[in-house]
């Protein structure tokens, strides 16, 4: 939070309320509060994003989740924001209003053991605050694990509960998936996912776009990019395109750099040549 207590779109810290699982957020693309769900405590993920803001990020899978601290976390925050006086002091007038509960943190939420389980605790949760089908169930993921058959069923049950994902494609190449997200991955197989988690569940791809050197992505690279977005256009909701807002914590920070809001607009109208709607986030 800021000096005044209040929680901004730059503040993402996962411990500002004191709870292990649970964390609010102004989400400057929900719009609003956002409850966080932080599934990777121990800061573990089997991707290394060079944006990334999670200190001392590891690879791996996260710890075993207690699923009754994780309700108890819930509840409490919950009647916090909807009966109690949360909001009037610690977020502005301008942002309150609960947007959704979104699986994010600090490393891949499907990777998680118990994540099935997590998606029917929230359900639980939701319909005893009369929320249920009232607020968005989201999934932030890199879609690394989406053709894991639990974890595929679980997505069928997050869009019975008015849910969406967010699936990160952040290049259309090899290398640039290397370069940026620090795994060797075939694109061909990451676009195969992603149908896949379309077809399960309502997804929007992610994109964080951002200078490396002082270059932003090549022609060539965006080239690519659209390319891959040309071959699911059929099943994706649209793209959240999206710019740096908070410092990365990786060894490449220093080489990141924002970019112009008219650079990632101008890649926009490409992306909407495409017949594909686009969110901007600069």
């Amino acid at each position: 939070m800021t000096s005044e207590n209040h929680l901004t779109t730059t503040d993402h810290n996962r411990d500002v309320v004191g709870l292990t699982y649970i964390y609010p957020v102004i989400s400057r693309r929900a719009g609003g509060v956002s409850i966080g769900v932080n599934l990777n405590v121990n800061n573990a993920c089997n991707w290394r994003c060079v944006y990334c803001n999670v200190p001392n990020l590891t690879r791996g899978a996260p710890t075993p989740i207690e699923l009754d601290v994780l309700e108890h976390e819930l509840r409490g925050f919950l009647n916090a924001l909807v009966h109690g006086d949360f909001m009037q002091r610690h977020v502005h007038a301008e942002d309150r209003e609960l947007k959704d509960i979104a699986f994010s943190g600090n490393g891949e939420p499907t990777s998680a053991k118990e994540f099935p389980q997590v998606i029917g605790l929230v359900e639980k949760v939701l319909a005893d605050f009369d929320l249920l089908g009232k607020i968005k169930v989201r999934l932030i993921t890199n879609g690394s694990l989406i053709d894991k058959p639990g974890v595929l069923e679980s997505l069928r049950h997050l869009a019975r509960i008015n849910g969406e994902v967010w699936f990160k494609l952040d290049a259309g190449t090899k290398e640039g998936i290397s370069r940026i997200n620090d795994v060797t991955l075939n694109p061909k197989t990451h676009l195969q996912r992603l149908r896949q988690c379309a077809l399960a569940c309502p997804t929007y791809i992610q994109t964080c776009m951002f200078a490396l050197d002082g270059q932003p992505m090549n022609e060539r690279d965006i080239l690519h990019y659209l390319a891959s977005i040309e071959q699911v256009k059929d099943v994706i909701q649209g793209v959240h395109l999206y710019g740096l807002a908070r410092q990365s914590a990786q060894p490449e920070a220093a080489r990141l750099s924002r970019l112009p809001a008219e650079w990632l607009e101008t890649v926009a109208q490409r992306i909407k040549v495409h017949g594909v709607p686009v969110q901007v986030s600069t």
